[in-house]
């Protein structure tokens, strides 16, 4: 498939620049693909699109406080980005300004504009000339410490931000699922951005089953695809997994006969990855680098819940895989003129 195949128009007013007042609040586009019909919705009442037994499989990764600001010694400032704990006292970043930055030297770690509120030192060990770095931290000082200390919400690079501390902390708040437990992601599973825990009680007052997997998103997720063929690019890994008890959850809806409907790409990638030939989960954890591309065969995943992606990513190559590329990008062209809202802080929709 030539990547081109995935690009669309996209007017930049509809890249959403801020979430719904209310994160259910947003709309919701229904693709039947049997029918190939687009109904309008809103996600508070994407109930009306269920039935008792679906079982939603959301992924409950958090979202790191990956962004952070640094200062060298003559007061240079500098912007990181977290991406990997290597072991307990290195971290994989990268760095804007890093090309000033000598080998071995100590850079502060700050949360905001000012050297002298600089909350740790790190050394610069490695880096290489597209701003990855190798930093070296403080032993005994956990991750999440630091990070929760000095660290903003890691907002994709389309979301224009100021260094306001309000709207850092709005950020810091809808920039993560109501269900994040575990720590691990540099970008938010987007899709799950439109529940609340009133309408997640809502769902499972009407017999709707929730199972919850694990997929540590990457800064990768943004990367855009650049190969000319498709099937040729290299798509980043992600550590995923599921435990014993949602994978008995899942199979015993399958078994069922009931749908298995994944909350966002990331779920669709840890279940495809997980499931075997015959859509049996075992509980695993581990890499993925699967790249679900037009032409896939879908194990496990009866529909899906996901937000409108950007053009030319692996995010939209694997909604094109399950819906076809025709019937979606005349969905996306829907969206556009309806107004739906794009991307991260945008509109859902729903494919079954």
């Amino acid at each position: 498939m030539k990547t081109e195949q995935l690009n669309f128009d996209l007017p930049g007013e509809l890249i959403a620049q801020k979430p719904a007042d209310k994160r259910s609040d947003s709309k919701l586009l229904v693709v039947d693909r049997s029918k190939g019909k687009f109904y309008d919705s809103r996600f508070s009442s994407i109930a009306e699109f269920l039935k008792p037994g679906d079982c939603l499989v959301i992924n409950n990764t958090k979202v790191l406080q990956a962004r952070f600001f640094a200062f060298r010694q003559s007061g240079g400032k500098l912007e990181g980005l977290f991406l990997a704990q290597l072991n307990d006292k290195r971290w994989k970043v990268m760095l804007k300004g890093s090309r000033k930055v000598n080998i071995g030297e100590t850079i502060n770690l700050s949360n905001n504009d000012n050297i002298a509120e600089s909350y740790f030192k790190a050394a610069l060990v490695e880096k290489d000339n597209q701003g990855r770095c190798v930093l070296e931290v403080p032993v005994g000082v956990g991750l999440k410490t630091i990070l929760e200390r000095i660290g903003f919400p890691p907002l994709p690079p389309y979301i224009k931000r100021t260094d306001d501390p309000t709207q850092a902390a709005e950020d810091k708040l809808r920039y993560q699922t109501v269900y994040a437990q575990q720590a691990g992601a540099v970008a938010a599973p987007t899709a799950g951005l439109h529940f609340t825990n009133e309408l997640i009680a809502q769902l499972k007052d009407i017999g709707i089953g929730f199972a919850t997997v694990t997929l540590h998103v990457g800064a990768g997720t943004f990367k855009p695809v650049t190969a000319e063929n498709l099937e040729d690019h290299q798509i980043h890994s992600e550590f995923c997994g599921i435990d014993e008890e949602n994978a008995r959850l899942i199979n015993d809806a399958k078994s069922k006969g009931n749908r298995v409907i994944a909350v966002g790409t990331t779920s669709v990638r840890t279940l495809e990855t997980i499931a075997d030939e015959n859509g049996i989960l075992k509980p695993t954890h581990g890499p993925t680098r699967l790249f679900i591309t037009p032409g896939y065969r879908f194990k496990i995943v009866d529909a899906m819940i996901t937000n409108f992606h950007l053009p030319k990513s692996t995010l939209l190559a694997l909604v094109v895989s399950f819906a076809s590329l025709e019937k979606i990008l005349e969905a996306y062209k829907h969206a556009v003129e309806k107004k739906y809202r794009f991307f991260s802080y945008g509109d859902s929709m729903f494919i079954y």
